[in-house]
């Protein structure tokens, strides 16, 4: 269906015609500051005269009506498109603190830092999340919304590709993230809100306590799924040979159990690619709640059509002495 959004627009369309019936003023300066569209009939009268001034008028006022059309906003609606009508609202809070670069993971055969395995496994968790809203949470010293609730996994996936560690600091804070989250979730009945929040330590910087944090998200009804990350045992090599260290042993797993436990969710532990891998399987399951049917009309802006075409108009009225000149110079 073909439209004008801005249909009020073609109330200029006699502004030239109005402003040329208005008295001519006195003062030349003032004159020679209107534009040449509004004051035709001031051009000389050699200028005025045949079908040379029949045309540069038709040609202005065509201008000027294509000009008016695309102010219009001409447009064509398509066919009416569903869009899913269920789905899930999830919201990944991933730890950036200095601990995620403990090189205790393996992926493909290569050992890599905790962020790089969970930036691997979470591609395609992200991908699996048709229908589903997801948004994204980075904390560190504090927590910041890297990409609100949206249904555009590529950008999502993007926006965790890029993170770096350190970004926002060192330490942990799992109560800001916690809080952010409880913010940016949209106040709907029918939207099952979970937050998935993965981490490899402890609260340790932040604003906001965890335990404040789980009070606000029970009290928004959201359901946490915590995770916590890394191995429970690495070769460290030192002065003496190597030596078996638990690179885990700043994980806070009784908060993030408490964490879970108080809002229906459910703790997991992932100590290796392997198993983030079948934790986010259990998360495929998680039961999709149905909303309203939602549907959109795809929309195609025409506006540059007879903007293009007023362009052009007006290129070849501005070089048309020009041209009439050489053909006159060619005759004689």
């Amino acid at each position: 269906m073909f439209e004008f959004a801005w249909l009020w627009s073609f109330l200029f369309l006699p502004l030239p015609l109005l402003f040329r019936l208005l008295p001519q003023v006195k003062n030349q300066q003032m004159a020679a500051l209107k534009a040449p569209i509004l004051h035709f009939h001031q051009l000389p009268q050699h200028q005025q005269s045949g079908k040379k001034s029949i045309f540069k008028l038709l040609t202005i006022s065509l201008i000027w009506l294509l000009l008016v059309i695309s102010a219009a906003r001409p447009q064509w609606l398509g066919e009416p498109v569903s869009m899913p009508t269920e789905g899930r609202d999830l919201m990944l809070a991933v730890d950036l603190s200095g601990s995620m670069q403990i090189e205790d993971m393996h992926v493909q055969g290569q050992q890599v830092n905790r962020l790089v395995m969970i930036k691997h496994v979470m591609q395609d968790f992200i991908q699996r999340r048709e229908g589903d809203r997801l948004g994204l949470i980075l904390f560190a010293d504090t927590a910041y919304l890297q990409t609100p609730l949206t249904f555009d996994r590529n950008t999502t996936n993007q926006m965790l590709t890029e993170a770096v560690i350190g970004l926002v600091g060192d330490k942990t804070a799992i109560g800001d993230a916690i809080g952010l989250a409880a913010k940016r979730f949209d106040q709907k009945e029918q939207s099952n809100q979970i937050l998935i929040l993965l981490t490899d330590g402890q609260n340790t910087s932040g604003a906001l306590e965890p335990m404040q944090a789980l009070e606000l998200a029970k009290q928004q009804g959201i359901k946490i799924y915590t995770i916590g990350v890394g191995a429970d045992e690495m070769l460290v090599q030192g002065f003496f040979g190597f030596s078996k260290q638990n690179p885990s042993r700043d994980l806070d797993e009784n908060m993030l159990t408490k964490l879970a436990t108080e809002t229906g969710g459910r703790y997991f532990r992932a100590r290796d690619a392997n198993e983030l891998e079948q934790i986010y399987q259990e998360l495929d399951k998680l039961e999709p709640v149905s909303d309203e049917s939602l549907q959109m009309r795809p929309l195609t802006a025409l506006f540059y059509w007879p903007l293009a075409i007023a362009l052009v108009l007006s290129v070849l009225l501005a070089i048309q002495p020009g041209l009439s000149s050489l053909l006159n110079r060619g005759r004689l």
